[in-house]
């Protein structure tokens, strides 16, 4: 397990490569990011069987990196990573979906003449998303989803002689960094009052102040700590009201779209909640703001997709809509149910906008107005889609189903009826 640091390690190196020596490489180096992310899915797989092995809950790696405050060490800010059943689901997730997609682009985004600046920004991309599940620590954390940030920044922006494309990149950089800026602040507060940027240390912390016992953290901090936090999530995940860039962001290439939908950029912060909830358990009033703030953004997304007319748009709405779902489902108290679906949503929507990529290649266009009888011309992609389709619907018997069903216990377990009731009017909307 002490080689998980590889995983990100690849790419990093794949993007270094292709940065500086891509002009000279066949493909211009795009099968150098391709085989990085392929070895990041390699590891995981070594990483999962020495955890299966092992049996063991985390296993902790850490360095000191460089030191603050006093010279006894007292307040080291450490690197490392934590291999843990949240983070190897992650690992296993980011690195799969990546490589598919990285495939799929090879074939897509052929005779582009930025090529294999294209790979590169996908392997930045993947490389700090895999970095951020696997930090032990919010300080580098934090770098790492910064850095997912940049190269959402790129990829959106690929074709940026489009004014179009230019200006979502632009609001994408800007909406997320308004987040960030609240994260930033809720780590700071956290570093403030216990010393550490360890997640574990900080849990315990919390852990103590939900057990009655002494602790260097204070209701009112963790509260403020929390919520802070969770506008960071806002803004990466989409939650109402910072979402407004999601939709404005299909200006980047369609491989670009299924990434940033399935395994990265959104996933990053249902990631967070999802790790930092020891914090939000601790706070009944931050799990209600993260409770209602998901409801309002699963309704609302789910409304709009229904009068959208343009494809990808109306896939960009529908992620934003499963978002609220998983982040109602993290405010329920289920961190399971909202990884679940989470992992589901991620192969689902990946699918869906592969296809879509395919059916934009092939017939030019993305209004869903002047297309019909898909399966006649192209029924691989057809039937594919419709897979997708009703999976992420909840048809029984597919994955979606399964996970939304657990959502919907989650609610009734930690919110009570009424809030079921509501979810299950948004479901009809968003199936």
């Amino acid at each position: 397990m002490e080689w998980a640091w590889l995983a990100p390690v690849f790419s990093f190196a794949a993007f270094g490569l292709i940065v500086l020596l891509g002009r000279y490489l066949p493909g211009k180096g795009a099968f150098l990011a391709i085989l990085a992310i392929g070895g990041a899915f390699a590891v995981f797989w070594f990483v999962l069987a020495d955890f299966l092995g092992q049996g063991v809950g985390t296993y902790p790696f850490d360095r000191t990196w460089f030191e603050i405050g006093d010279a006894t060490g007292d307040k080291a800010i450490q690197w490392g990573m934590t291999i843990d059943p949240l983070s190897l689901v992650m690992l296993g997730l980011v690195s799969f979906v990546a490589l598919l997609v990285q495939l799929y682009s090879v074939g897509y985004m052929a005779g582009e003449a930025r090529f294999g600046w294209y790979f590169a920004a996908h392997a930045l991309f993947a490389a700090a998303m895999l970095t951020l599940v696997l930090a032990d620590n919010f300080l580098l954390l934090y770098i790492a989803w910064e850095l997912v940030g940049l190269g959402s920044y790129l990829l959106i922006g690929f074709w940026y002689e489009r004014r179009s494309a230019a200006e979502a990149a632009k609001k994408a950089f800007i909406t997320t960094r308004i987040g960030d800026v609240g994260l930033l602040i809720g780590i700071l507060i956290l570093f403030k009052a216990t010393g550490t940027f360890q997640m574990s240390a900080i849990f315990a912390e919390a852990g103590k102040l939900v057990a009655g016992e002494p602790s260097l953290l204070t209701h009112s901090s963790v509260t403020l700590s929390a919520i802070l936090i969770f506008i960071g999530v806002m803004g990466k995940s989409a939650q109402f009201p910072l979402h407004v860039w999601l939709p404005d962001a299909m200006e980047g290439p369609t491989p670009v779209s299924a990434l940033i939908h399935a395994a990265t950029m959104v996933a990053a912060g249902v990631y967070l909640v999802a790790r930092a909830f020891p914090l939000f358990e601790a706070s009944p009033a931050a799990l209600m703001v993260v409770t209602i703030i998901g409801l309002i953004t699963a309704g609302m997304a789910a409304t709009m997709a229904l009068v959208m007319t343009d494809l990808k748009r109306v896939l960009a709405y529908s992620t934003i809509s499963h978002l609220g779902f998983m982040i109602l489902a993290l405010g329920a108290g289920s961190v399971g149910a909202a990884i679940f679906h989470l992992v589901v949503h991620a192969f689902s929507k990946a699918l869906l906008f592969l296809g879509a990529g395919s059916v934009m290649h092939g017939a030019d266009k993305t209004d869903i107005r002047e297309m019909g009888g898909l399966r006649h011309r192209m029924p691989v992609t057809a039937y594919t889609f419709a897979i997708g389709a009703l999976s992420l619907a909840g048809f029984p018997l597919l994955s979606g189903f399964f996970s939304k069903d657990e959502v919907l216990l989650a609610v009734l377990d930690g919110r009570g009826p009424i809030f079921l009731a509501v979810t299950l009017g948004i479901v009809f909307f968003s199936a």
